[in-house]
């Protein structure tokens, strides 16, 4: 059973109070991978359990610039094994795991005369496509690398500069709808292996062997015990386990509406002045959003539930992406802003050099005999962590494991067979096969309206976000189901009718 809601949660919380054999495996952190991991463990054969402190992808997993990216970044910074681990993840993403969420998203560098500049791109680019090859992902789901003519490269970024342009490069990377409904897909996917996955629900006193449990909504707690326990809290992986020292970079994102950027088919791709790796975007998104990001910075200090961007981040983003722009952009155009903090390893032990010289390879760590920690790495690479951290787990402890199977394993809505009747674009683009399911067993008025004028979320997906996505709150639906409220004026025009949903539901 894949879905997740108020009344499961409270059972399954009653269930592991009343549990007295050991779980299997307990997982602590309920974002991209915390939730790969629960799904990687349950299909294994394990009992296992999930808790999240808050919803599921609160924290870094539903920050990120919504790409499934093939490593090319870091072929330039010679971290090889890093740009084919994600060519090799992309590929099960696109192909098997969610094809029903990524779709190749054309990537436009604009050619203003620079010679070395646009060679650089398309060695880049070139290199990028063997990685394409070598993970055999066929050119029906991206793609190769290609040159554009001027016009080729308005239409694609209609706001592009026209002075001194003479076209252009373009390659195809991956793209997901929304980074968070990856995470609920995930967690669902695990739901039907068997895993119990409980959000608002705190874990304290954590060791190799159990923790105690919070349940955040009622305040009460109980103890688990497990025979082996996987830290997968990101950034705040050295708050479950004091060995463990985590450098937090901070990439940030500003919002725009479409229309700011001409309403592009494409994401215009400019590189950052003095960088040969890295690049501003300019994305079209879903809800006829561009999100322009991103940068790289330090974020030392206490680890806010909810990150913000400094002035210097805002100013960086708009001052490279206006090098390429016909009508610079300024901060009256923009209408919502997010930040992310990756998890990554402090190997200095000061926090001491170049983010550049930080290592954006994932690592399991094994404390307390059977204490596991996953962390670093990023958002395309969630499977592959999940598999060596639950690989390190039954090692520690000794378990008995079915063999790893979710290369080949397809989350909830990838497959089952085409949508039926004429169902909105943007509905599919969001639920795949589960699309007509959404609507049919909807039990809101007129279902099938958008929530409000000009937001292209039908109230039937308010409702299912609570009935089977586990979505308990306002902030739920609106910040991690629909992200609607990436823009707040969206978030203020929608509130009311998603309370009165709310409400309906509980």
């Amino acid at each position: 059973m894949s879905a997740l809601n108020a009344q499961r949660r409270r059972t399954d919380l009653q269930k592991l109070a009343e549990r007295r054999e050991p779980l299997d495996v307990l997982v602590i952190g309920g974002g991209v991978t915390g939730c790969g991991t629960a799904l990687d463990a349950a299909s294994r054969g394990l009992s296992v359990a999930l808790v999240e402190a808050n919803d599921l992808a609160f924290g870094t997993s539903r920050w990120s610039s919504k790409l499934v990216h093939g490593g090319l970044r870091y072929l330039a910074s010679a971290s090889v094994s890093i740009a084919y681990e994600s060519a090799i993840e992309r590929h099960h993403l696109m192909t098997t795991i969610a094809p029903h969420l990524i779709s190749p998203l054309h990537q436009v560098v604009p050619d203003f005369g620079d010679r070395r500049s646009k060679q650089l791109v398309r060695t880049g680019f070139r290199a990028g496509d063997v990685l394409r090859r070598v993970a055999r992902t066929p050119t029906s789901v991206l793609p190769g690398p290609g040159a554009l003519s001027a016009a080729q490269m308005i239409e694609a970024a209609p706001t592009v500069a026209r002075a001194g342009l003479r076209g252009g490069v373009g390659t195809y990377d991956g793209q997901l709808i929304d980074d968070a409904r990856l995470v609920v897909g995930i967690a669902r996917t695990a739901a039907v292996f068997g895993a119990t996955v409980c959000t608002y629900t705190r874990a304290s006193n954590v060791t190799g062997t159990g923790a105690t449990l919070t349940d955040g909504r009622t305040g009460e707690s109980f103890d688990v015990a497990a025979r082996s326990v996987i830290n997968a809290t990101g950034v705040w992986a050295g708050d479950v386990d004091s060995t463990l020292r985590i450098r937090p970079s901070r990439g940030t994102h500003l919002v725009f509406d479409a229309e700011s950027f001409g309403n592009p088919t494409a994401a215009l791709t400019v590189p950052v002045a003095g960088s040969i790796s890295r690049f501003v975007f300019a994305m079209p998104e879903q809800l006829g959003r561009v999100y322009l990001g991103l940068t790289d910075v330090d974020a030392p200090g206490e680890i806010p539930d909810v990150p913000t961007p400094d002035d210097d981040e805002i100013d960086f983003l708009l001052y490279t992406v206006n090098v390429a722009l016909r009508q610079p952009l300024s901060r009256s155009d923009i209408r919502g802003t997010y930040s992310g903090l990756r998890p990554l390893i402090d190997t200095s032990g000061g926090g001491d050099g170049s983010l550049a010289d930080v290592s954006r390879k994932h690592a399991v760590r094994v404390n307390d005999s059977t204490l596991v920690s996953i962390v670093g790495g990023k958002l395309t690479t969630y499977r592959r962590m999940a598999q060596d951290a639950v690989d390190a787990a039954v090692d520690a402890a000794q378990l008995v494991s079915r063999p790893c199977i979710t290369t080949s394993t397809p989350l909830i809505g990838a497959s089952g067979g085409p949508s039926r009747g004429e169902l909105p674009a943007s509905l599919v683009a969001r639920f795949g096969t589960e699309s007509a399911k959404v609507l049919s067993s909807a039990t809101v008025p007129d279902a099938g309206s958008p929530i409000a004028e000009r937001i292209d979320v039908t109230r039937a997906e308010i409702e299912y976000a609570l009935t089977h996505e586990g979505a308990l709150t306002f902030d739920d639906v609106v910040e991690r189901r629909t992200r609607i409220g990436l823009v707040p004026d969206d978030a203020a025009k929608v509130r009311g009718a998603v309370e009165e949903i709310v409400a309906a539901v509980r």
